[in-house]
């Protein structure tokens, strides 16, 4: 039998991702196996500069955390190595990121995700993973909304040009 301590502690850690898990707009459950020093250390400086959360975590742990929540479907793909990764504020960072060292790393799987405390399939991780940053979609955007008024800009400034012709013409 665990000690008081160690009871504790593993209550503490649980409670812990599950408050991570209720805060997270999305979130990646990935296996790690096989991937070697260098390279989870150039991931986890890629996921931390996007302002992803990515640790390591007992299959049991997250199946505790998720337990009579929404994202209980979750513990479906709970065996083996774990990591998991979740962002507040960004919905496609840790899908992106994830997805993308998967393709050139065979060992290396995305398992499941979420979004919105909503578990998604493998399908919707791949389609997010390959939306564009949301600072792309937002310059997207404004130019979208800058090109009618840049036109508008244009076709005055060629009248003003065509009158300043036609006065210098008049004048000589």
């Amino acid at each position: 039998m665990p000690s008081v301590k160690v009871l504790e502690a593993k209550k503490a850690e649980v409670a812990a991702i599950s408050e991570r898990l209720q805060n997270a707009c999305a979130g990646v459950i990935v296996d790690y196996k096989g991937i070697n020093v260098a390279d989870d250390t150039a991931l986890r400086k890629e996921l931390r500069e996007a302002g992803v959360e990515y640790t390591v975590t007992k299959n049991t742990m997250i199946e505790l955390a998720i337990k009579g929540t929404d994202l209980e479907g979750l513990g479906e793909c709970l065996e083996g190595t774990t990591a998991l990764a979740t962002s507040t504020d960004d919905y496609v960072a840790a899908a992106r990121i994830l997805s993308k060292f998967a393709s050139t790393h065979n060992n290396f799987k995305v398992k499941s995700g979420f979004l919105d405390n909503e578990v998604i399939s493998i399908e919707k991780i791949d389609s997010l993973a390959k939306l564009p940053s949301r600072d792309v979609l937002l310059a997207t955007v404004c130019s979208v909304f800058n090109a009618p008024i840049a036109a508008f800009a244009r076709a005055v400034q060629a009248i003003v040009d065509k009158d300043g012709e036609t006065a210098e013409a008049a004048a000589e």
